[in-house]
């Protein structure tokens, strides 16, 4: 049975995640939630309590699958905002006032500046420095410079170097040389294990969510073929919890994270074999539905200056 939500429910949701977005010194952006700010200036920061570069990404991909026009978004204070999270060394950090930055964030700043069409509000050549310094000996990315490679930073890295226009110092096409592909494509190869998922470390298990995080990688760099398919749904398959929802591994509780990293990879890479798992066109960069991602490039962007749209 299909279950599906109505419009008094989505506009609830909506109304909720813009109650977080607030505007104060640097710009304008989307908290996790209302904890600290008084209730006599309400849409206003202090030091204690600004915008979140994460929550901000999530804010307005939530805004996006719930079809929001996006009349209330002030797209100068996002840049804004954005400039404030780029630190000296091209990172960002989640929050302007200071906090752990690394190529999660940098991910989210990316698709942030592609949601508004728009890259003024970080120093692109310094950010792609940045994500090549976390590249690691074993072929995939770190969190941080000199880091282990982790499935999810990979995704983030590679993702952030396609997303990006090319710069005169920074073309686009030289971000990943053929050699530094061949390296990254073999360790992602490696980390499909015998049951059919992936591991997100060398010598790891298997975790359903790094099924979408390395899958997506070797989608990003043309080289999806060269995953077992089935062998994936079949692991994939076992981790289903007997009361919905799937697991990080066979055996183990199902959650939300784990279920739709699991759905995620299964529409990027669905098995020929069985019908059962094929699911919508996703964005593999966004990590959104293609109808997510045409929804965003026709109400997100500013549009006054006449710019035609982009596909």
């Amino acid at each position: 049975m299909q279950v599906k939500t109505n419009d008094a429910e989505r506009q609830l949701w909506k109304d909720w995640i813009w109650e977080q977005y607030t505007s104060g010194n640097y710009g304008n952006g989307f908290r996790p939630c209302a904890y600290m700010t008084p209730a006599e200036i309400p849409g206003k920061y202090s030091e204690y309590d600004t915008p979140h570069l994460i929550m901000t990404y999530t804010a307005l991909l939530s805004l996006a699958i719930l079809r929001d026009d996006f009349s209330k978004l002030d797209r100068p204070g996002i840049l804004k905002f954005l400039r404030a999270c780029q630190q000296d060394d091209g990172s960002f950090s989640a929050l302007p006032s200071g906090a752990e930055s690394d190529l999660r964030a940098v991910y989210c700043a990316f698709v942030v500046s592609s949601m508004l069409d728009d890259w003024s509000g970080i120093d692109i050549d310094r950010a792609v420095e940045y994500i090549k310094k976390c590249s690691s000996h074993e072929g995939g990315y770190g969190q941080t410079p000199f880091g282990e490679a982790l499935g999810g930073t990979t995704y983030c890295a590679l993702a952030s170097l396609h997303l990006a226009p090319s710069t005169p110092s920074s073309p686009r096409e030289s971000r990943v040389t053929p050699s530094e592909r061949s390296r990254t494509v073999r360790w992602l190869v490696q980390n499909q294990t015998a049951s059919g998922g992936f591991r997100g470390r060398t010598n790891k298990d298997a975790d359903a969510c790094y099924c979408f995080w390395c899958g997506a990688s070797l989608g990003i760099l043309g080289a999806s073929d060269l995953v077992d398919s089935e062998a994936l749904a079949s692991f994939l398959a076992q981790c289903q919890h007997k009361f919905g929802g799937i697991a990080k591994a066979i055996g183990e509780r199902s959650d939300p994270y784990h279920t739709y990293l699991s759905l995620a990879a299964l529409a990027l890479i669905p098995p020929s074999a069985d019908a059962s798992w094929q699911l919508p066109q996703l964005d593999a960069l966004w990590n959104a539905k293609d109808k997510t991602v045409r929804w965003v490039r026709d109400h997100v962007p500013d549009r006054s200056d006449g710019t035609p749209q982009e596909h």
